[in-house]
């Protein structure tokens, strides 16, 4: 559907308040498609045009026809619509002849179901046969076999409504996939990328579901497919929905983003000299180096292994002459190690 970025729209709340009608029976309207809705946003609740309202307010039976359109019965006021008894309808229920359009758990976790009034009212004209005597054999049969397609029927009204809002083929695709267990899905769906995608299009849950772990589980059951023949039914159309999606488009895998490649003509190539900035020489400051404890004249250290001439002169060694040579020299004239000196006691050293 096409949206107007220029329409004015409204709130779900404003928008109930305008047409008259109840909280639960607005998102009746809204999933029966008798009021249209536009997205707003990622994230963000639809809302109602404007001109939707209009239209619908402008209706020569508004309010009470809308309101007629969207009123939901319990099995006791529908069994009082046909003039029967409630068994009798459950019954009817039971096997198919109406299909409930929401439902509900009570106090004690047992599911109410709901019907449309004037559905239950367009049935009692079609079949007047089925209000009174003995039900067919058939229906008897059925009823034998502990058949209740309540579920099922309620299954496929929601079903036939979401794929209506769906114009994307995997949207269609995540629609059918809700009503299936996970492992039903992942035995028709192999590829794990494309069961993340269909669960990230996953339609929420329907309004009204309870928020208590058991009574949400029990909620949750009735929304997938549970009779063999359902499942079957749902896998192969969950099969042709994923052929009719892929063939459109694959669903996104890690490293499927790139970035486009931007071609330029070399002719269009355009060479801009950018004028250097001299860089400022910053003068790097050297700490002074202290001076060495000893005795005599500064030390200065000069050029990496060089010997200071401050070392030269408490060596007793003159400048230019080296060591080697006058050691040679003091030994020919006997002045060798210890030559001429008192031979004296070796003293421990002592370690720092």
């Amino acid at each position: 559907m096409t949206v107007d970025q220029g329409a004015r729209t409204v709130t779900p709340g404003r928008a109930a308040q305008e047409l008259e009608l109840r909280r639960d029976e607005f998102r009746l309207a809204v999933q029966l498609g008798l009021v249209r809705t536009v997205p707003a946003g990622e994230g963000e609740r639809r809302r109602v045009e404007q001109r939707e309202l209009d239209r619908l307010r402008a209706a020569p039976d508004f309010p009470d026809g809308l309101r007629e359109r969207v009123r939901a019965v319990g099995t006791g006021e529908a069994a009082a619509l046909l003039g029967i008894t409630a068994d009798r309808f459950t019954r009817l229920a039971r096997t198919g002849h109406v299909s409930p359009v929401r439902f509900s758990l009570n106090r004690y976790r047992a599911v109410v179901w709901l019907y449309l009034a004037h559905e239950v009212a367009e049935f009692g004209l079609s079949c007047p046969a089925l209000l009174a005597g003995r039900l067919p054999l058939e229906v008897r049969e059925r009823l034998a076999a502990h058949e209740d397609l309540r579920a099922r029927n309620w299954r496929a009204r929601r079903l036939a409504l979401l794929l209506r809002g769906a114009e994307d083929p995997w949207a269609r695709a995540a629609v059918i996939a809700s009503l299936l267990d996970p492992v039903q899905v992942a035995e028709v769906v192999d590829d794990p990328y494309e069961r993340t995608h269909l669960d990230r299009l996953r339609p929420p849950p329907p309004p009204g579901m309870p928020m208590a772990p058991v009574a949400r589980e029990i909620a949750e059951r009735l929304t997938r497919a549970d009779d063999p023949d359902d499942i079957l039914w749902h896998r192969v159309s969950l099969a042709m929905a994923l052929d009719e999606a892929r063939a459109e488009r694959q669903a996104p895998h890690p490293g499927d983003v790139r970035v486009p490649e931007v071609r330029v003509r070399a002719e269009t190539v355009q060479v801009v000299r950018v004028p250097a900035v001299p860089v400022p020489v910053v003068p790097v400051r050297t700490p002074p180096v202290p001076e060495a404890s000893v005795p005599g004249p500064s030390v200065s250290l000069g050029a990496p292994g060089a010997v200071p001439e401050a070392w030269s002169a408490v060596i007793d060694r003159p400048p230019g002459r080296p060591a080697r040579a006058r050691f040679l020299e003091r030994f020919r004239r006997g002045k060798g190690v210890g030559a001429g000196r008192p031979r004296q006691r070796r003293r421990p050293v002592a370690w720092p």
